[in-house]
C-alpha cells in the first residue's frame, strides 16, 4: 500500500458505502432492475383499480430513492473531484515550468477564475498570432480537402 494510504477502518465505512452503492446503482443491472419494478406497478394498477394509494406507492418509493441518491452522487463525485485536483496538483508540482501559484486555484473566488482564464485566453491569443494558427475559415478547411 501506499505511503500515507490507511486501511479501511470504521471511518471510512461510509465512504466505502457510498463508493460501492453508487458504482451499483449506476450499473445496467439496477437501471433493468428499476425498469421491471415500474412495469411491475404499472401491471398491478388494473388489480388495485387505480387507487390512490397504488399511486402512492411508486411516488413516496421514488422520492425517497431519489433523496438518498443525491446524497451518495454527490459524495462520490466530491471524492472523485478531490482525487482528480490533488492528482493535478502533483502534475503541477512535479513539471518545472508549470506555475506552482495553479496549485489549489479550485478555491479561488469566481472573479479570480475568471482573470485566470482571460489571462489563458490572451496567452492563446498570442501564440496564435505568432504561430499563424487561429482558427480556420469554411473556404481554408475546404481547400484543404
Amino acid at each position: 500500500m501506499p505511503a500515507g494510504r490507511k486501511k479501511p477502518g470504521m471511518g471510512t465505512g461510509f465512504q466505502t458505502f457510498a463508493t460501492k452503492t453508487s458504482g451499483w446503482m449506476g450499473s445496467r443491472w439496477s437501471f433493468l432492475g428499476a425498469i421491471f419494478i415500474i412495469v411491475a406497478w404499472a401491471l398491478l394498477g388494473p388489480y388495485f383499480h387505480y387507487s390512490n394509494t397504488w399511486q402512492l406507492v411508486v411516488n413516496t418509493a421514488t422520492t425517497i430513492v431519489t433523496f438518498l441518491m443525491v446524497f451518495l452522487i454527490q459524495n462520490t463525485q466530491n471524492r472523485d473531484a478531490r482525487a482528480l485536483h490533488l492528482k493535478l496538483d502533483e502534475i503541477i508540482r512535479a513539471i518545472q515550468p508549470a506555475r506552482n501559484e495553479m496549485i489549489d486555484i479550485e478555491r479561488l473566488s469566481d472573479d479570480d477564475l475568471e482573470l485566470l482564464s482571460r489571462s489563458f485566453e490572451k496567452i492563446r491569443m498570442e501564440c496564435e498570432s505568432r504561430t499563424g494558427q487561429g482558427k480556420r475559415t469554411n473556404s481554408e478547411s475546404e481547400r484543404k480537402n
